[in-house]
């Protein structure tokens, strides 16, 4: 993606793909995601080797030692992104129906369909020791002319005709390849005893659950997880020991991570779209997916996804109750619905109970 050697790129900082075109401003959030030791999501003019420009999803995500809970390495993920540019005096142009994507094969129309001329999507991936951040590398971050001093005198300059925005799968792909980098430098890690991890003890960041109200959760038996919507990409915040028995997972490889580690490559895309849908309209609704385990088998889950409100009326979190398809009913005769039902409202009434304790929450 970006015509460079591997040679050429091992040891050098990434301001070597910026060019004049790069936002300041852009540059300024990366650095202080960095001193922050935070993940961040923004959109980038990277330039390539032959000084072509092209717009990136950028995604920073720090690497902490579970040991001490500093960091040791920043992870990063470029996705291109499709977007409608114009390059004056030059072969790139933007017709009434088309646009070329300076940079890429890609193309997309005016209704914003996308038209893969490539093999696919390449991400790019570079990491970044503690000790590169910290010191000078960092403050050069920010050493970019502005975006206007791109135009030189001949006119030839780049301009966004739209302002350029990754879409959801765009970011969605950028979390993903970030989270399996993060699971395979986990599982090295721990070969070589000195265990890392995607997130500090309380998880990058997010305000722990109170001890009451773990206690409280702590006490139903279904399969569950809570999800905080307040932070990017909606981290588990929580999750049951029957989750964990389901999964196969740890708790500390899910506790910070998003719900689509479970994914897998025969997951129904619109029912993702379906959840989605029903997150953003803040509604509860009922699906049946595929997931995978930690050790590859799959099942069908029964998921049931409802906000959770605070005793303000505010979405504190996000429930997500699974229920393996296979599963019987109880001993009390109950079905795997009726037990999802009351899993999401015996989850309310301790949210809404111990809501004081839980920190902030938002509308």
């Amino acid at each position: 993606m970006s015509g460079y050697a591997l040679e050429e790129v091992l040891g050098r900082n990434g301001r070597i793909f910026q060019g004049p075109g790069t936002d300041r401003r852009s540059i300024s959030e990366i650095r202080e995601a960095i001193r922050q030791e935070k993940p961040l999501q923004i959109t980038l003019l990277n330039y390539k080797k032959d000084e072509t420009p092209i717009w990136v999803l950028f995604h920073l995500s720090p690497v902490f030692s579970r040991e001490v809970g500093r960091v040791t390495h920043f992870v990063s993920v470029q996705v291109p992104i499709w977007v409608n540019l114009q390059v004056f005096g030059s072969g790139f142009c933007r017709s009434s129906g088309n646009s070329r994507v300076l940079g890429s094969r890609f193309c997309r129309n005016s209704s914003n369909s996308v038209d893969d001329n490539s093999s696919g999507t390449r991400e790019f991936v570079f990491g970044s020791c503690r000790r590169e951040v910290c010191f000078d590398s960092v403050g050069e971050l920010g050493r970019t002319l502005p975006f206007d001093s791109y135009v030189d005198s001949d006119n030839r300059g780049l301009e966004a005709e739209e302002s350029c925005k990754a879409n959801h799968l765009e970011k969605q792909k950028a979390a993903t390849v970030v989270s399996n980098i993060l699971s395979t430098m986990m599982h090295y890690s721990e070969k070589m005893g000195k265990v890392i991890c995607g997130k500090r003890c309380n998880s990058i960041g997010i305000v722990p659950l109170s001890s009451s109200l773990n206690i409280s959760l702590g006490r139903i038996k279904q399969s569950f997880v809570l999800t905080d919507p307040h932070f990017v990409d909606m981290p588990i915040v929580y999750a049951s020991d029957a989750f964990i028995k389901l999964t196969g997972y740890s708790r500390h490889e899910v506790l910070g991570r998003n719900c689509r580690f479970l994914q897998g490559p025969d997951t129904d895309v619109e029912v993702l779209c379906q959840m989605r849908e029903s997150i953003e309209a803040a509604r509860a609704c009922t699906v049946r997916i595929l997931n995978y385990r930690k050790e590859g088998s799959s099942f069908w889950n029964l998921l049931l996804i409802s906000p959770v409100r605070n005793a303000s009326g505010k979405i504190a979190f996000y429930v997500g109750v699974q229920m393996d398809e296979s599963a019987k009913n109880d001993d009390q005769g109950l079905s795997p619905e009726m037990r999802q039902l009351a899993a999401v409202g015996a989850v309310k009434v301790a949210v809404r109970g111990l809501s004081a304790g839980v920190g902030p929450s938002k509308p």
